[in-house]
């Protein structure tokens, strides 16, 4: 369950970034390896933030390893902080928006994920999706 302010008795394990990755109003889903946390679903790049990392940081890092694309901080817009709570653990999740020119090529990273699909906001609630991305998408987009 999302939160956009901190619940009560909020105990936060650890926090995520996470980049909407849009090109030509599509966005970039990764479908996740099935030995990983919530694998088998979509998500978009995420991953948590290292002791001592920005969330920019982190969020530039992810994108790279995640997708083989290099990315400035500067073209991270920031949208939002939410308070994830999981039934075994809380989470701080940052979300970045990250919109492209021109349509990179994606290298996914085998040890994480499967595939890549470019998908429009609304078509992706349909898809199997990682927790509570869903209540993201249409935070963000409206949907």
């Amino acid at each position: 369950m999302i939160f956009l302010k901190t619940p009560p008795n909020f105990k936060p394990r650890f926090k995520v970034a996470s980049c909407y990755v849009e090109f030509k109003g599509k966005i970039l889903l990764l479908f996740r390896n099935s030995h990983k946390l919530e694998g088998n679903k979509w998500g978009v790049p995420a991953g948590k933030i290292h002791t001592g990392e920005s969330e920019r940081e982190a969020m530039v890092r992810e994108i790279k390893e995640e997708t083989g694309l290099e990315v400035s901080s500067e073209k991270l817009d920031y949208f939002h902080k939410v308070y994830v709570r999981y039934p075994d653990y809380d989470f701080v999740y940052h979300i970045f928006f990250l919109k492209l020119d021109s349509e990179p090529i994606i290298k996914i990273n085998p040890r994480e994920h499967r595939e890549h699909a470019w998908v429009m906001p609304q078509d992706a609630l349909n898809m199997k999706l990682v927790p509570d991305l869903d209540g993201c998408i249409k935070m963000y987009y409206g949907v």
